[in-house]
Protein backbone atom coordinates (compact mmCIF):
# COMPACT_ATOMS: atom_id res chain seq x y z
CA UNK A 1 0.00 0.00 0.00
CA UNK A 2 1.00 3.55 -0.38
CA UNK A 3 2.46 5.27 2.26
CA UNK A 4 2.17 8.97 3.39
CA UNK A 5 5.22 10.46 4.51
CA UNK A 6 4.10 13.83 6.35
CA UNK A 7 2.64 17.03 4.90
CA UNK A 8 3.55 20.39 3.87
CA UNK A 9 2.14 23.89 4.32
CA UNK A 10 2.25 27.32 2.80
CA UNK A 11 1.01 30.50 1.64
CA UNK A 12 1.11 31.10 -2.20
CA UNK A 13 0.60 34.31 -2.24
CA UNK A 14 1.24 35.82 -6.40
CA UNK A 15 3.77 38.06 -5.33
CA UNK A 16 6.08 35.35 -4.41
CA UNK A 17 5.74 33.99 -7.81
CA UNK A 18 6.67 37.19 -8.97
CA UNK A 19 10.02 37.20 -6.30
CA UNK A 20 11.28 34.38 -7.79
CA UNK A 21 10.66 35.14 -11.59
CA UNK A 22 12.72 38.07 -10.72
CA UNK A 23 15.28 36.89 -8.65
CA UNK A 24 14.34 38.54 -5.55
CA UNK A 25 15.03 35.81 -2.81
CA UNK A 26 18.18 37.23 -1.10
CA UNK A 27 16.23 40.36 -1.15
CA UNK A 28 15.92 41.91 2.74
CA UNK A 29 12.33 41.99 1.56
CA UNK A 30 12.17 38.34 1.02
CA UNK A 31 14.90 36.54 2.55
CA UNK A 32 13.60 35.95 5.92
CA UNK A 33 10.76 33.83 3.85
CA UNK A 34 12.70 32.04 1.41
CA UNK A 35 15.20 31.01 3.90
CA UNK A 36 12.33 29.92 5.79
CA UNK A 37 12.52 26.61 3.69
CA UNK A 38 15.55 25.82 3.24
CA UNK A 39 15.20 23.02 5.88
CA UNK A 40 12.33 21.50 3.95
CA UNK A 41 14.67 21.19 0.94
CA UNK A 42 16.99 18.92 2.52
CA UNK A 43 13.89 16.62 4.60
CA UNK A 44 12.56 16.80 0.51
CA UNK A 45 15.98 15.29 -0.75
CA UNK A 46 15.90 12.70 2.13
CA UNK A 47 12.52 11.45 1.99
CA UNK A 48 12.15 11.79 -1.91
CA UNK A 49 7.98 11.87 -2.19
CA UNK A 50 6.78 10.36 -5.88
CA UNK A 51 3.42 12.09 -5.86
CA UNK A 52 2.18 15.37 -3.84
CA UNK A 53 -1.87 15.34 -3.50
CA UNK A 54 -1.99 19.40 -3.31
CA UNK A 55 -4.89 20.93 -1.24
CA UNK A 56 -5.51 24.55 -2.89
CA UNK A 57 -7.92 26.83 -3.79
CA UNK A 58 -8.69 28.31 -7.21
CA UNK A 59 -9.50 31.89 -8.20
CA UNK A 60 -11.18 32.08 -10.92
CA UNK A 61 -8.66 30.19 -13.06
CA UNK A 62 -10.41 26.90 -13.22
CA UNK A 63 -13.72 27.99 -11.67
CA UNK A 64 -15.66 31.10 -11.41
CA UNK A 65 -18.45 32.24 -9.67
CA UNK A 66 -21.49 30.48 -11.81
CA UNK A 67 -20.41 27.58 -11.45
CA UNK A 68 -18.33 26.68 -7.68
CA UNK A 69 -17.94 23.14 -6.43
CA UNK A 70 -17.31 22.78 -3.04
CA UNK A 71 -15.06 20.07 -3.77
CA UNK A 72 -13.37 19.09 -6.76
CA UNK A 73 -10.43 16.62 -7.54
CA UNK A 74 -8.41 16.47 -10.49
CA UNK A 75 -8.01 13.27 -12.69
CA UNK A 76 -5.83 14.48 -15.65
CA UNK A 77 -2.53 12.98 -17.00
CA UNK A 78 -1.35 16.91 -16.63
CA UNK A 79 -2.15 20.25 -15.23
CA UNK A 80 -1.71 23.40 -16.89
CA UNK A 81 -1.53 27.10 -15.63
CA UNK A 82 -2.70 30.60 -17.80
CA UNK A 83 -1.98 33.86 -17.12
CA UNK A 84 -4.08 35.11 -14.70
CA UNK A 85 -2.57 38.71 -14.38
CA UNK A 86 -0.13 38.51 -11.95
CA UNK A 87 2.84 38.62 -14.20
CA UNK A 88 4.01 35.37 -13.24
CA UNK A 89 5.64 33.36 -16.02
CA UNK A 90 3.25 30.23 -17.13
CA UNK A 91 5.45 26.80 -16.08
CA UNK A 92 5.63 23.68 -17.91
CA UNK A 93 2.53 21.10 -17.98
CA UNK A 94 2.56 19.57 -14.12
CA UNK A 95 2.22 15.59 -14.93
CA UNK A 96 -0.73 13.88 -13.08
CA UNK A 97 -1.48 11.05 -11.01
CA UNK A 98 -4.04 9.54 -12.86
CA UNK A 99 -4.78 5.94 -10.53
CA UNK A 100 -4.59 8.06 -7.60
CA UNK A 101 -6.63 10.39 -8.72
CA UNK A 102 -9.45 7.55 -9.36
CA UNK A 103 -8.77 5.82 -6.52
CA UNK A 104 -8.92 9.22 -4.32
CA UNK A 105 -12.60 9.83 -5.83
CA UNK A 106 -13.87 6.72 -5.89
CA UNK A 107 -13.13 6.35 -1.95
CA UNK A 108 -14.45 10.17 -1.26
CA UNK A 109 -17.85 9.08 -3.28
CA UNK A 110 -18.18 5.99 -1.28
CA UNK A 111 -17.78 8.24 1.79
CA UNK A 112 -20.73 10.27 0.64
CA UNK A 113 -18.69 13.12 -0.26
CA UNK A 114 -20.21 14.92 -3.48
CA UNK A 115 -16.98 15.52 -5.39
CA UNK A 116 -16.43 17.31 -8.42
CA UNK A 117 -14.44 15.26 -10.87
CA UNK A 118 -12.52 17.09 -12.88
CA UNK A 119 -10.71 15.13 -15.94
CA UNK A 120 -8.88 18.29 -17.55
CA UNK A 121 -7.80 21.00 -14.93
CA UNK A 122 -6.35 24.96 -14.95
CA UNK A 123 -4.10 25.33 -11.83
CA UNK A 124 -3.93 28.58 -10.86
CA UNK A 125 -0.80 30.21 -8.46
CA UNK A 126 -2.39 28.55 -5.58
CA UNK A 127 -1.29 25.17 -6.87
CA UNK A 128 2.16 25.91 -9.12
CA UNK A 129 3.80 28.46 -6.14
CA UNK A 130 4.32 25.89 -3.74
CA UNK A 131 5.84 23.38 -5.37
CA UNK A 132 8.20 25.87 -6.90
CA UNK A 133 8.87 26.76 -3.37
CA UNK A 134 9.49 23.06 -2.23
CA UNK A 135 11.12 22.29 -5.25
CA UNK A 136 12.70 25.02 -6.89
CA UNK A 137 14.79 23.63 -9.71
CA UNK A 138 12.50 21.44 -10.96
CA UNK A 139 9.14 19.02 -9.62
CA UNK A 140 10.34 15.47 -9.71
CA UNK A 141 6.37 14.81 -8.32
CA UNK A 142 3.15 13.88 -10.06
CA UNK A 143 0.29 15.82 -8.45
CA UNK A 144 -3.46 14.99 -7.71
CA UNK A 145 -5.10 18.50 -7.13
CA UNK A 146 -8.00 19.03 -4.46
CA UNK A 147 -9.67 21.98 -4.94
CA UNK A 148 -11.68 23.63 -1.88
CA UNK A 149 -13.69 26.30 -2.44
CA UNK A 150 -12.72 29.64 -0.15
CA UNK A 151 -14.39 31.72 -2.54
CA UNK A 152 -17.96 31.80 -3.01
CA UNK A 153 -20.41 31.41 0.34
CA UNK A 154 -21.44 29.00 1.65
CA UNK A 155 -18.23 27.53 2.30
CA UNK A 156 -17.52 23.96 3.67
CA UNK A 157 -17.13 24.19 7.22
CA UNK A 158 -13.92 23.74 9.28
CA UNK A 159 -14.73 20.53 10.55
CA UNK A 160 -15.99 19.13 6.83
CA UNK A 161 -12.70 20.08 5.27
CA UNK A 162 -10.80 18.22 8.28
CA UNK A 163 -13.24 15.43 7.71
CA UNK A 164 -12.01 15.25 3.89
CA UNK A 165 -8.58 15.33 4.29
CA UNK A 166 -9.08 12.23 6.54
CA UNK A 167 -10.98 10.42 4.20
CA UNK A 168 -8.28 11.34 0.98
CA UNK A 169 -5.47 10.50 3.70
CA UNK A 170 -7.69 6.94 4.09
CA UNK A 171 -7.84 6.62 0.22
CA UNK A 172 -3.85 7.46 0.08
CA UNK A 173 -3.06 4.87 2.32
CA UNK A 174 -5.80 2.34 0.57
CA UNK A 175 -4.28 2.55 -2.67
CA UNK A 176 -2.52 0.08 -4.31
CA UNK A 177 0.73 1.24 -4.69
CA UNK A 178 4.83 1.23 -3.43
CA UNK A 179 4.56 5.26 -3.69
CA UNK A 180 5.57 7.92 -0.75
CA UNK A 181 2.82 10.40 -0.89
CA UNK A 182 3.06 13.83 0.66
CA UNK A 183 0.28 16.04 1.07
CA UNK A 184 0.35 19.70 0.53
CA UNK A 185 -1.96 22.34 2.08
CA UNK A 186 -1.55 25.82 0.23
CA UNK A 187 -3.20 29.35 1.52
CA UNK A 188 -3.37 31.82 4.06
CA UNK A 189 -2.78 32.21 6.83
CA UNK A 190 -4.24 35.81 8.45
CA UNK A 191 -5.17 38.46 5.22
CA UNK A 192 -8.20 40.48 4.17
CA UNK A 193 -7.84 42.21 0.62
CA UNK A 194 -10.12 44.65 0.79
CA UNK A 195 -13.06 46.29 2.94
CA UNK A 196 -12.63 47.88 6.35
CA UNK A 197 -10.50 45.61 7.58
CA UNK A 198 -7.78 45.11 4.36
CA UNK A 199 -4.26 44.43 5.53
CA UNK A 200 -6.01 43.08 8.66
CA UNK A 201 -3.60 40.43 10.30
CA UNK A 202 -3.88 38.17 13.94
CA UNK A 203 -0.28 36.82 14.29
CA UNK A 204 -1.40 35.36 17.60
CA UNK A 205 -4.68 33.42 16.08
CA UNK A 206 -1.82 32.09 13.13
CA UNK A 207 0.70 31.17 15.87
CA UNK A 208 -1.95 29.23 18.00
CA UNK A 209 -3.18 27.53 14.78
CA UNK A 210 0.22 26.27 13.58
CA UNK A 211 1.03 25.04 16.86
CA UNK A 212 -2.51 23.15 17.13
CA UNK A 213 -1.81 20.96 13.63
CA UNK A 214 1.03 19.63 15.65
CA UNK A 215 -0.91 18.59 18.61
CA UNK A 216 -4.19 19.29 18.46
CA UNK A 217 -5.18 19.26 15.07
CA UNK A 218 -8.96 19.22 15.49
CA UNK A 219 -8.79 22.66 17.59
CA UNK A 220 -9.59 25.13 14.48
CA UNK A 221 -13.08 22.94 13.69
CA UNK A 222 -14.50 24.51 16.69
CA UNK A 223 -14.60 27.31 14.69
CA UNK A 224 -17.81 28.76 12.44
CA UNK A 225 -16.67 29.54 9.01
CA UNK A 226 -17.99 33.04 9.88
CA UNK A 227 -16.03 33.18 13.56
CA UNK A 228 -12.80 32.24 11.45
CA UNK A 229 -13.60 35.25 8.70
CA UNK A 230 -13.46 37.29 12.14
CA UNK A 231 -10.56 35.91 13.48
CA UNK A 232 -8.30 35.73 9.99
CA UNK A 233 -9.73 38.27 7.74
CA UNK A 234 -11.52 37.64 4.63
CA UNK A 235 -9.21 35.52 2.45
CA UNK A 236 -7.86 34.04 5.77
CA UNK A 237 -10.14 30.88 5.81
CA UNK A 238 -7.76 28.95 3.28
CA UNK A 239 -6.19 27.87 6.39
CA UNK A 240 -9.28 25.13 5.40
CA UNK A 241 -6.70 23.96 3.23
CA UNK A 242 -3.91 23.21 5.63
CA UNK A 243 -6.42 21.22 8.58
CA UNK A 244 -7.31 19.11 5.17
CA UNK A 245 -3.80 18.52 4.89
CA UNK A 246 -3.93 17.52 8.41
CA UNK A 247 -6.58 15.41 8.46
CA UNK A 248 -4.53 13.84 5.86
CA UNK A 249 -1.62 12.97 7.65
CA UNK A 250 -2.40 10.40 10.16
CA UNK A 251 -1.56 10.19 13.96
CA UNK A 252 1.59 11.47 15.42
CA UNK A 253 3.77 14.15 13.64
CA UNK A 254 6.86 15.59 13.85
CA UNK A 255 7.48 18.86 13.35
CA UNK A 256 10.68 19.11 10.72
CA UNK A 257 10.65 22.94 10.35
CA UNK A 258 8.11 26.00 10.72
CA UNK A 259 8.50 29.54 9.52
CA UNK A 260 6.20 32.49 9.94
CA UNK A 261 7.45 36.01 8.28
CA UNK A 262 5.42 39.16 8.37
CA UNK A 263 4.36 41.04 6.36
CA UNK A 264 4.35 39.50 2.12
CA UNK A 265 2.31 41.38 0.40
CA UNK A 266 0.13 42.48 3.76
CA UNK A 267 -0.34 38.86 4.26
CA UNK A 268 0.58 36.40 7.09
CA UNK A 269 3.07 34.16 5.53
CA UNK A 270 3.23 30.32 7.22
CA UNK A 271 5.12 27.65 6.33
CA UNK A 272 5.25 24.35 7.71
CA UNK A 273 7.04 20.53 7.04
CA UNK A 274 5.24 17.65 9.30
CA UNK A 275 6.44 13.98 9.33
CA UNK A 276 4.43 10.92 9.68
CA UNK A 277 5.32 9.32 12.69
CA UNK A 278 2.74 6.37 12.26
Amino acid sequence: MARIIGGLTTSHVPAIGGAIARGLQQEPYWKPFFDGFLPVHAWLEEVKPDVAVVFYNDHGLNFFLDKMPTFAVGAAPEYRNSDEGWGIPTLPPIPGEVDLSWHVIEQLVARDFDVTTCQEMLVDHAFTIPLKLFWPKSCPVKTVPICINTVQFPLPSARRCYQLGQAVGEAIRSWDSDKRVVVIGTGGLSHQLDGERAGFINKPFDLKFMDSLVSDPEWATQYSIHELVEKTGTQGVELLMWLATRGAVPGFVRKVHTNYHIPISNTAAGMMALECLD
